[in-house]
């Protein structure tokens, strides 16, 4: 097997929102923490880079076992990182500390995969990249009302009143419950030749510059590595320090690839 694994900071200077793992036990992870507006109240004492760096272990561990179906692994992963600040934190908040989530687990059998929020998972398919995706997030963005204000400071505000919402998008915060919202599925190993997981940091390549479709971002990585392809990411936000030219959140964000070749 063949493996790459990278997560960087959009900012040197600012800590990694995103958590990326794989385990030689079969299971590979990637995390992005929803970073909160700078002035805003979270109801935690916590960072979000502190939330990742508990949920991630938490699922990885459940997943490796293999006892448990990945969604109910993060529902207890969830449970497990919400007992260890319910005490100090209101968890209530919609601003709590959260995450999108790419799950993925394998064994000589088949190939299992959870997907929640915006992260991607591209899959191999019998040689055709074949991307899982939840598209409750892109549906709201897509809502002409919220495309008038993209970006705006009220668009971030209707986001949130959306988030883990019925009507809206889930993301991996402190309900179990949230875990039954993920898209999950499996296919035959035999039928999956590689994958890759990445959070939209590194989807930028093709979401928001467009370099290329999902099959030629799968391809990049593969031919050319995960470095290679956040250094493009990285170049292309430099060049448009505003986001004039392209517009999106952040001028810069954290990115993280996980990429497997069976």
């Amino acid at each position: 097997m063949r493996a790459d694994l990278l997560s960087v900071p959009g900012e040197p200077d600012r800590a990694n929102e995103d958590f990326a793992a794989l385990s030689p036990q079969g299971a590979a992870l990637v995390l992005d923490g929803v970073t909160p507006p700078p002035d805003g109240q979270t109801g935690c004492i916590h960072t979000v880079t502190w939330f990742v760096q508990k949920l991630g272990p938490a699922l990885l561990r459940r997943a490796e076992r293999r006892d448990q179906s990945l969604a109910d692994c993060l529902a207890d992963a969830i449970a497990q990182t919400a007992a260890a600040h319910e005490s100090t934190c209101d968890l209530s908040h919609r601003r709590t500390p959260q995450a999108t989530v790419v799950a993925l687990r394998w064994d000589d059998r088949q190939v299992e995969y959870l997907v929640l929020s915006d992260s991607v998972l591209l899959l191999d398919v019998n040689g055709a990249v074949t991307p899982i995706l939840d598209g409750r997030l892109d549906e709201v963005t897509g809502r002409p009302d919220l495309r008038a204000i993209r970006y705006t400071r009220q668009y971030f505000d209707a986001l949130e009143s959306l988030r883990n919402a019925d009507g809206g998008f889930y993301t991996a915060a402190a309900d179990p419950e949230v875990a039954k919202r993920a898209v999950t599925g499996h296919l035959p190993r035999a039928d999956v030749r590689a994958a890759a997981a990445m959070s939209d940091g590194a989807t930028r390549w093709t979401e928001v510059f467009g370099f290329g479709d999902w099959a030629e971002l799968f391809a990049r990585i593969e031919d050319k590595g995960a470095v290679q392809v956040v250094d493009e990411v990285r170049a292309a936000e430099t060049a448009d320090p505003d986001r004039t030219a392209f517009p999106r959140g952040k001028s810069r964000d954290d990115a993280s690839v996980v990429f497997l070749q069976f």
